[in-house]
């Protein structure tokens, strides 16, 4: 079997979301990996854990350059933190957070608990909360408005991001070598992927309905607190 032959074999026995994502990413190329991890830092419902794992499969079975993919995934990821930083140097983090906070499937909560990380773990966060969900991706936001040093914070992020990328995409790209039990695995990788959309669909719904209902509580409790007093008038 020649090579061409080998890739398409592979790509083809990759069926349903999987399938679907790998074609994307084969498409778009290795500058399209460096789009996608760009969403998926300033935007973190999109997981890298898919991203990354598929495009090193492509790489490891031919179709891509696996070094010129490791530096432009973490490329991505880099500028994806330098927005959110710059965000939070120039807009300040509560006004940053509401205009986050708006579009889809992010949470407010998930600003304050990377802003929480931050401040407890001061500007170590931003390296070691680079392997944390959620926090790896918000955790630029806190550095920005605490003016942490533009060199340190870009050092942290490049080394840990680059560690997290190679990771996953080494993971793919060691799948991808063995195209011909792709068949074996596909089913099981789009379990993984189904269940891992419907637990952030589900979670941001919970969490989102938990918090109407704390603010509903919090203007009740604070408009019976104003409600004026009637004089007594018993004496």
């Amino acid at each position: 079997m020649t090579v061409a032959t080998r890739d398409t074999a592979a790509e083809s026995e990759m069926s349903g979301l999987s399938g679907l994502v790998l074609q994307l990413i084969d498409a778009l190329g290795e500058w399209g990996v460096a789009l996608m991890l760009f969403v998926e830092t300033v935007f973190p419902p999109i997981p890298s854990e898919v991203i990354l794992p598929l495009a090193g499969f492509l790489a490891g079975a031919g179709r891509m350059n696996l070094a010129v993919v490791l530096v432009l995934a973490t490329l991505g990821s880099y500028l994806g933190a330098l927005v959110l930083y710059w965000l939070g140097a120039a807009i300040g983090f509560e006004r940053t957070v509401r205009w986050l906070g708006k579009l889809p499937l992010v949470d407010e909560d998930d600003f304050r608990t990377a802003a929480d990380w931050f401040h407890r773990h001061g500007r170590s966060a931003v390296f070691f909360g680079r392997f944390v969900p959620i926090v790896r991706s918000l955790i630029s936001l806190p550095a920005g408005a605490d003016r942490m040093s533009l060199g340190t914070f870009s050092l942290f992020t490049i080394i840990a991001s680059g560690i997290w990328n190679s990771a996953l995409v080494l993971l793919g790209a060691a799948l991808g070598t063995q195209y011909d039990r792709v068949e074996q695995y596909t089913e099981w990788i789009d379990r993984v992927l189904y269940v891992a959309i419907a637990a952030v669909v589900v979670t941001f719904v919970v969490r989102r309905v938990r918090r109407i209902r704390r603010l509903r509580t919090e203007r009740a409790g604070r408009g019976a607190g104003a409600a004026p007093r009637h004089p007594d008038t018993s004496a």
